[in-house]
């Protein structure tokens, strides 16, 4: 499991959330992200193919416009 010292801001299909941890599940299967949502504050957990970053400029990614 790896604890991010600062939360990474990430989309996912109950909306914007900070990922706080992910956990390895293994060469084959999607790891698991514990993502504190920004609507309500909930903890949810979601597999690697549910999230995206949300805006990283280091990286060159930004957030959708549509």
């Amino acid at each position: 499991m790896l604890e991010f010292k600062n939360p990474i801001p990430v989309l996912t299909p109950l909306g914007g959330g900070y990922a706080i941890y992910v956990r390895e599940s293994g060469t084959f299967e999607n790891d698991i992200w514990a993502v504190a949502l920004e609507e309500g504050g909930y903890v949810r957990h979601f597999r690697s193919d549910q999230i995206t970053l949300y805006a990283n400029a280091t990286f060159d990614i930004t957030k959708e416009t549509n």
